[in-house]
């Protein structure tokens, strides 16, 4: 545990015990480790739209494909900071994310910096050699002239230069690499506007194309072509929640492995709305979108992929599922009150469709990049 005097009060770090249950008699760090969180995105956002409940942060550290450790900065023994630390399991095993909150009193104070270097320590400890963070910009930040932005190394979209986040990602040796989009819809849409895009998209595909929908799980019949079509997200039109391209094209499918994503899901108590669409002639599923639901929270949904296959761009595929399973969700989740997504700005395609369906601009993520000095092989945790 690393301690610095700061401002007259200790800082210490240490490693956040996760119990059992939130009844658990040592279930009181975890909670206020939780809230600093939900504080934080209170401060960006304005509201806790984005930040998790305690139960379903507890349910999302059982994902069976990432594991994640958390560490906590404490001052007077009250924790006022925190790095959720992601390792993935099944792919990208060079990669740790970091998300780093401070509670905003306790901000430029060096606490930001004290965690996020334990947190590399560790990352490095893990075999970890490629460390990703983001920070995130509301849409009343990005305005003013091209000298107030930092453009990443795609050359798409910007941060604000004069974000407190963006100086720190830089002073602690952090590329911009890539923005995401974030937009949002109020739900449920409008139904004079859901008819006028249904009879848009109609017209396009001409009656080639049949739409099918299902909630968790994939039904048998198409398992396998579902799966061949994730496995192509890279190559197609695509969106997604907090995923890079470059990740999603490592990630390999088969009914099986689909299958077991689903059925963590659905362990963690989140449902996910399906809509695809078939082409008629050869039977073949060749688009899909999808919208998560969280468990504590059904108020707050996010559109996670939307796919079509390249040889059918051009039909307003994308347009027909993404209407059809945000109908859809509103008659499920009648509770729903506004869907969240973020797009890569070069994805022009996705971003005319959600501006038909009513997405605004809520303000944008910057995804950082640090390269890490090899240690050699990986420190076994004595966890």
């Amino acid at each position: 545990m690393a301690k610095e005097d700061q401002m007259t009060s200790t800082v210490e770090i240490g490693q956040l015990w996760i119990p059992d249950s939130l009844d658990a008699a040592d279930a009181k760090d975890f909670l206020a480790a939780v809230e600093v969180s939900r504080k934080v995105r209170m401060q960006i956002w304005g509201s806790d739209d984005l930040a998790y409940t305690p139960l379903e942060k507890l349910l999302e550290l059982a994902d069976p494909y990432e594991r994640q450790v958390i560490l906590v900065a404490r001052v007077d023994g009250r924790i006022v900071g925190t790095v959720d630390i992601a390792l993935p399991l099944a792919d990208n095993m060079d990669l740790a994310e970091f998300t780093l909150d401070i509670l905003p009193e306790f901000q430029r104070r060096g606490i930001g910096r004290q965690l996020l270097e334990a947190a590399e320590h560790f990352a490095k400890s893990e075999g970890r050699t490629m460390i990703m963070v983001d920070t995130n910009h509301p849409a009343a930040s990005l305005h003013g002239g091209t000298e107030g932005q930092l453009v990443p190394g795609s050359g798409l979209g910007f941060v604000p230069l004069a974000s407190r986040e963006v100086d720190f990602a830089r002073r602690t040796g952090y590329t911009l690499q890539h923005i995401e989009q974030f937009s949002s819809c109020a739900l449920p849409l409008d139904s004079k506007l859901v008819a006028e895009l249904e009879a848009e998209a109609e017209d396009a595909n001409a009656g080639r194309y049949r739409v099918h929908h299902w909630t968790d799980r994939c039904p048998q019949q198409w398992l396998e072509a579902v799966a061949a079509l994730e496995n192509a997200a890279g190559e197609v039109v695509t969106e997604d929640n907090g995923t890079t391209s470059a990740e999603q094209q490592q990630l390999v499918f088969d009914a099986g492995v689909l299958r077991q994503a689903e059925e963590a899901a659905v362990a963690q108590g989140r449902r996910t709305v399906v809509t695809a669409v078939e082409h008629i002639s050869s039977g073949r599923i060749v688009g899909l979108t999808t919208i998560g639901v969280l468990a504590q929270r059904q108020d707050v949904v996010f559109q996670d992929d939307t796919i079509v296959l390249q040889e059918h761009r051009g039909n307003k595929l994308g347009l027909l599922i993404k209407v059809a399973n945000m109908q859809r969700l509103s008659e499920q989740f009648p509770d729903a009150r506004v869907i969240y997504t973020w797009n890569a700005p070069e994805n022009r395609y996705l971003l005319t469709v959600n501006k038909q369906l009513g997405f605004t601009t809520a303000g944008v993520t910057g995804l950082w990049q640090k390269e890490l000095p090899d240690m050699g092989p990986k420190v076994t945790s004595s966890e």
